[in-house]
């Protein structure tokens, strides 16, 4: 099981940036798909989660009308876009896989940095 994420670096506060996770060794197709994030000092928290046929999504309520989620199950691969990104965002951004708590995958995470 591989998720590999990329996309990640340092943007200046208001500018937008798209995190990728590419996956392989199980069907993505079956499993939900969500990422999390964790900042220094803090726990780690989702960001935004999308079910097996993209048909619905959920945002933290911080992250709503600003970050999309979403998925091509043709190509095993789940995106995040962020827009207005806010000092705050900075974090290291998780790609999961989830179905069960024995099938529960993560990348390695990227870090995004907003910074002037």
């Amino acid at each position: 099981v591989q998720l590999v994420e990329s996309g990640g670096g340092l943007v200046q506060p208001g500018g937008s940036l798209r995190v990728s996770c590419v996956t392989s060794g199980f069907t993505f197709r079956r499993y939900l798909m969500s990422w999390y994030r964790q900042a220094p000092g803090k726990e780690r928290e989702l960001v935004a989660s999308i079910t097996i046929d993209g048909g619905r999504t959920h945002y933290a309520d911080s992250m709503k009308g600003r970050f999309t989620i979403s998925r091509d199950n043709a190509k095993n691969t789940v995106y995040l876009q962020m827009n207005s990104l806010k000092p705050e965002d900075t974090a290291v951004y998780y790609c999961n896989a989830f179905t069960s708590p024995s099938n529960d995958y993560w990348g390695q995470g990227p870090q995004v940095t907003v910074s002037s």
